[in-house]
């Protein structure tokens, strides 16, 4: 995990994916030098968000966005209906 102050953010998961999640820790979390869950899930995002920046901004990292700047809460049911699989 980042040394620095991390701050706030909640993922959420279906049930399914969560309990994938807990059993990839246990199963191969310290052999990968995972200390807890929120490490491994900040590494996927950050490796997701590596291949993002290579993908989509010539491999820079992206402007910053502050806390509170992006709306809250689920997609609508319509956005639902657009979403990429």
């Amino acid at each position: 995990m980042s040394k620095k102050k991390p701050a706030q953010f909640t993922p959420y998961f279906t049930t399914e994916d969560a309990e994938q999640i807990r059993a990839a820790f246990l199963a191969a979390g310290a052999a990968e030098g995972y200390g807890s869950v929120s490490d491994l899930i900040e590494a996927a995002a950050l490796r997701e968000v590596r291949r993002l920046q290579r993908k989509y901004n010539q491999g820079r990292k992206w402007e910053p966005v502050q806390a509170g700047a992006l709306r809250p809460g689920r997609r609508t049911l319509e956005e639902e209906k657009h979403r990429a699989p």
